[in-house]
């Protein structure tokens, strides 16, 4: 890739950029996709869970989990199971979007087995 130096900055033409290609997904956050998996960090919580909407100020998730102790976090987030989960009975869970610190994409699947 060529670059021009002006000014001490490092410029690149456009057309030597690959250009970001949005996911599907809710139009007010692209970011989260529906229908996938993903871990859901809170103030006071954990979750799994399979993402099925997304509001203003609230997201649905199903066959969803509390994870009460994930163990070593580098390894739940790898794909491995947590210490502690609790699953919620089959249906919908809804999670304040104000309350949520972060979600990450789900590695290893959805945790459906109390432990």
């Amino acid at each position: 890739m060529k670059t021009i130096n002006i000014d001490g900055v490092d410029y690149v033409k456009k057309s030597d950029v690959e250009s970001f290609v949005l996911p599907e997904g809710d139009k007010s956050n692209p970011f989260m996709v529906v229908g996938k998996d993903y871990f859901i960090r809170t103030v006071t919580h954990y979750f799994t869970g399979r993402l099925v909407w997304v509001g203003d100020k609230e997201i649905a998730i199903e066959f969803a989990a509390w994870i009460a102790d994930t163990g070593r976090f580098s390894e739940f987030v790898a794909g491995e199971t947590g210490n502690e989960v609790e699953p919620f009975p089959p249906g919908v869970v809804i999670v304040g979007r104000g309350a949520i610190v972060d979600m990450s994409e789900r590695v290893g699947g959805l945790l459906r087995t109390v432990k």
